[in-house]
């Protein structure tokens, strides 16, 4: 499933396209959003919002399209022109914004729907803080997390605790402050938290504008250690995050995986000690 970052990468990406450029022709060539894009059609985009690992597309006054990847969920992204205009879109494409320019094609969502202002402040209430967002209060997330007995590794998973921070960042800032993922909540102290909170901020930023996931710090690059770079289908130069029974880039242990919460994860048993 795509992390925030991602989400917030193709919120750009669709405000480049569309946003404020006149009308954009709405179409659902699958015909499962047949219904809303024919309410939508030849309407201008005015907003292209994310909140974790939700999209939020604003039209008109008060119509928005609410998309989730969640799995198999795929966005396509091209341009077109006079002499060379977008090819048709297949059956399997729930939604198709175009215009003369560009067209943007999805795929597979968990979620694709026309919903209201309210429905979209309803979504906004039940998530957690977002570290991509100007609006995200830090301390909301952490008086749950100080609070819980649950591991600290859950909670970061946790979307009403904080949203868009998937497997991939999850394990990697914990490896990065040597917390161990099974720790409670409560016993994460303030400054830690602090710390976390800034590192996510940052990392997550990072991964808007390579959109990659990169978490090594220089001096553990491959160039800087001399090793060769991770060869790997989710891409970036990583800890832990799917390196089970290779050596630890720190300390050389063996890192370790294990299913919580029904996801993998990842850490080093020697520099994440409980």
């Amino acid at each position: 499933m795509p992390e925030g970052h991602t989400i917030h990468r193709l919120a750009q990406d669709y405000a480049a396209r569309f946003k404020n450029r006149g009308p954009v022709h709405v179409t659902s060539p699958q015909g499962k959003f047949s219904d809303a894009a024919a309410l939508l059609d030849g309407s201008t985009l005015h907003t292209a919002d994310a909140h974790g690992k939700h999209l939020f597309l604003g039209f008109r006054d008060a119509d928005w399209i609410h998309i989730h990847l969640g799995l198999f969920g795929k966005v396509t992204l091209g341009e077109a022109s006079a002499s060379a205009p977008a090819p048709p879109p297949t059956d399997t494409v729930r939604l198709r914004l175009a215009n003369s320019a560009s067209y943007v094609d999805l795929r597979g969502p968990t979620t694709c729907a026309l919903i209201t202002d309210g429905d979209k402040r309803a979504i906004h209430d039940r998530l957690g803080p977002d570290p991509l967002r100007e609006d995200a209060d830090p301390h909301l997330a952490y008086r749950r997390i100080s609070r819980s007995r649950t591991t600290i590794a859950a909670l970061l998973m946790d979307q009403k605790v904080i949203a868009g921070v998937g497997n991939v960042y999850r394990a990697e800032v914990l490896f990065r402050h040597r917390i161990d993922p099974y720790r409670a909540g409560k016993d994460i102290t303030p400054a830690q938290w602090d710390a976390i909170w800034a590192d996510l901020v940052e990392l997550m930023r990072e991964g808007v504008r390579n959109n990659r996931i990169d978490t090594v710090r220089p001096e553990h690059t491959p160039e800087a250690m001399g090793r060769p770079p991770r060869v790997d289908d989710h891409g970036g130069e990583v800890y832990v995050y799917r390196r089970a029974d290779l050596p630890c880039h720190i300390c050389g242990g063996e890192i370790r995986t294990a299913d919580l919460a029904a996801r993998n994860l990842f850490w080093c048993p020697e520099c994440q000690t409980p």
